[in-house]
C-alpha cells in the first residue's frame, strides 16, 4: 500500500498520482540509535502505560530515552510522567519536554493551550503531526524513543510504519481470545510491512491477592504462551493487575514505580533487535 502523494492518504480512488512510502529523516540534530513502536489490535489494553513502563526500565538501565507520543487523538504520555510545562521551539526546531529522570517527551497536548480540547481532525492531518514530531523534534542523543502508537492499524499506524525506520515494534495485548485475534491483525500488518515484531506484553494478566499472594486471572486463563507459539515470536511476558501502578500513573509519578515486572522483557528485546 503507498500513499498518494496529492493528498497523503493511505489510498485515493479516482486519483493516479501515487508514490512509494518514504522513510523521513529525523532532525539533523537527533541522533537516535533505536526506534521501538508500541502498538495494539484495539484501545483499552495499556499501551501507553506500558509504553511508559518500559521507558522507564531503559532508563534505568542507563540509557539515554525519549518517548515520541503518536496517539494523537487520546495522548496520556504527559499525565503518566507528570510533565505540564508546554514545550517550546527555537529557530532550529521544537524542544521535547524532560521528565523529572531526565526522559525526553514530546505530545501533542504539550503543544494545545487546554489539553482538554478534543482534536477533530481527518487522518492525513494527525499522519502529518507524527511525521513533524520525528522530523522536527530535537532529540538529541537518544539510545531508545518508544513511539507510544494509536490502537488498530489505520492511517497513523500507517505513517508511522512507513515513514519512520523502525527497529521493531511489541504489541500489547488481554488474555482474551477476542484480543488474540486482534493481536494478529497488528502482527499480520507488521509483517507486511517488513517490520520486526520484538515481542508481545499481555497486560492485566492476572492479580495477586493481598493476603495469600495467589495468582488470581480476572479476564480469564492467559493466552500469551498459545498466542506467541502461534507467531513464533520469542520474547512474551506477563503485566498483572497492580493498584500502585495505576494509582502512580494517575499522579504523573510513574518513574517512582519501582517493580522490576518489564526489566527482564526490555533486557530480552534488545537481545531480539540484535538479531535484526
Amino acid at each position: 500500500m503507498s500513499e498518494c502523494s496529492s493528498c497523503s492518504a493511505s489510498s485515493c480512488e479516482g486519483c493516479d498520482k501515487k508514490s512509494a512510502p518514504t522513510i523521513e529523516r529525523p532532525h539533523k540534530q537527533s541522533n537516535i540509535k533505536k526506534v521501538i513502536a508500541v502498538v495494539s489490535g484495539k484501545g483499552g489494553v495499556g499501551k501507553s502505560l506500558i509504553t511508559s513502563l518500559m521507558a522507564v526500565s531503559m532508563q534505568r538501565k542507563g540509557y539515554k530515552v525519549g518517548v515520541l507520543d503518536a496517539d494523537i487523538t487520546g495522548p496520556s504520555i504527559p499525565k503518566v510522567f507528570g510533565v505540564k510545562d508546554k514545550v517550546y521551539s527555537n529557530e532550529l526546531g521544537v524542544l521535547p519536554a524532560v521528565t523529572e529522570k531526565g526522559i525526553k517527551i514530546i505530545s501533542l497536548n504539550l503543544l494545545m493551550e487546554n489539553e482538554e480540547n478534543p482534536v477533530i481532525w481527518r487522518g492525513p492531518i494527525l499522519g502529518g503531526i507524527v511525521k513533524q514530531f520525528w522530523t522536527d523534534v530535537i532529540w538529541g542523543d537518544l539510545d531508545y524513543l518508544f513511539i507510544d502508537m494509536p490502537p488498530g492499524t489505520g492511517d497513523v499506524p500507517l505513517t508511522v510504519f512507513q515513514s519512520i525506520p523502525l527497529d521493531g515494534i511489541v504489541i500489547v495485548t488481554l488474555p482474551q481470545d477476542l484480543v488474540s485475534l486482534i493481536v494478529k491483525k497488528s502482527f499480520n500488518m507488521a509483517r507486511t510491512m517488513n517490520i520486526p515484531i520484538l515481542g508481545i506484553v499481555e497486560n492485566m494478566s492476572y492479580t495477586t491477592c493481598p493476603h495469600c499472594g495467589e495468582h488470581i486471572n480476572l479476564f480469564g486463563s492467559s493466552s500469551i504462551v498459545k498466542t506467541a507459539e502461534e507467531l513464533k515470536i520469542n520474547q512474551y511476558t506477563k503485566m498483572p493487575i497492580d493498584p500502585e501502578f495505576t494509582q502512580l500513573c494517575d499522579q504523573g509519578k510513574i518513574e517512582e514505580f519501582n517493580k522490576k515486572y518489564l526489566d527482564e522483557f526490555t533486557d530480552n528485546i534488545i537481545f531480539e533487535m540484535s538479531k535484526h
